[in-house]
Parts: C-alpha cells; sequence; structure tokens
C-alpha cells in the first residue's frame, strides 16, 4: 500500500442497532469472536495502545494499534503499524444509524508506504482483508 494509492473503503449495513454494531467494533470479548481472537486488550479511549500477532503461515505481522479519535457509536479511529515493517495508516470505523440498520464504514488511509515486496501489504490484500472481516466475519456475527 502507497500513499500515492487511494483508501482502502469498505462499507456494509447491518440489521442491528448502533450500539450493537459500536459494541462488537469495540468490546474486546466481542472482538475477539469476528477480527482476531488473539487481541489481547482493548478500550476504545484515545490513547489507548494493543500489540498482538498475527502469523500467515510464512510471516508473523506484530500488529500495533493505537486509538486516536472516539466520538462513541459515531467514530474511530485507530493508527496501525507492524514492528519491524516500514508503513502506517490510519483506519477509521464509521457508523450511520438507519432506524434497526447500521451502515458501516471502514477506510483504510496510508500515512507511509508499505514494503512493496510482501503481499500482504499490497492494497489488494488490504481490500480484501476488509471485506472478508466486515462484510463476512462481523455480518455473521452480528446477523447470525
Amino acid at each position: 500500500m502507497k500513499t500515492t494509492e487511494p483508501p482502502v473503503i469498505v462499507k456494509e449495513s447491518f440489521s442491528a442497532p448502533k450500539e450493537k454494531v459500536w459494541n462488537a467494533l469495540t468490546e474486546v470479548d466481542e472482538m475477539r469472536q469476528w477480527f482476531f481472537p488473539n487481541i489481547p486488550e482493548y478500550k476504545a479511549q484515545v490513547g489507548f495502545e494493543t500489540q498482538f500477532i498475527v502469523n500467515t503461515g510464512e510471516q508473523s505481522f506484530p500488529h500495533i494499534w493505537k486509538v486516536q479519535e472516539i466520538t462513541p457509536q459515531q467514530k474511530m479511529v485507530q493508527h496501525w503499524h507492524y514492528e519491524g515493517y516500514t508503513g502506517r495508516c490510519t483506519v477509521a470505523f464509521e457508523l450511520e444509524g438507519m432506524e434497526e440498520r447500521t451502515q458501516l464504514t471502514v477506510t483504510a488511509t496510508v500515512l507511509e508506504d508499505f514494503p512493496d515486496d510482501i503481499p500482504e501489504f499490497k492494497r489488494e490484500s488490504c481490500l480484501a482483508g476488509w471485506q472478508y472481516f466486515i462484510q463476512e466475519n462481523l455480518k455473521q456475527y452480528l446477523e447470525g
């Protein structure tokens, strides 16, 4: 992923109220069920930082997330980078309520270029990952 590329944007609508979607995004016990099961801790508080490793079989990616912005049940922005690798991005989660439905928009914006030689850091991989987590896993978690 490069700063010269457009942000990765994934949108999904859920048959769930904003509070339920927000909790799935911010409560660590819920996050572990649809996102990464090894997230050690998470708090939806500005300045909170968490670290955990994701293994893809051939490589390990030590994720480091830091919460930058919180507007409860509306918006959360995190800074992401991977220990031992160049590249930084922000990931914004924005919720819009529509009665008993909630629209979630996830936007990953690159702040510093990621390495070219690692497939997991390609734009296509990032897009596919967010589509999988949001449009499949989170949707299944929230709607059964």
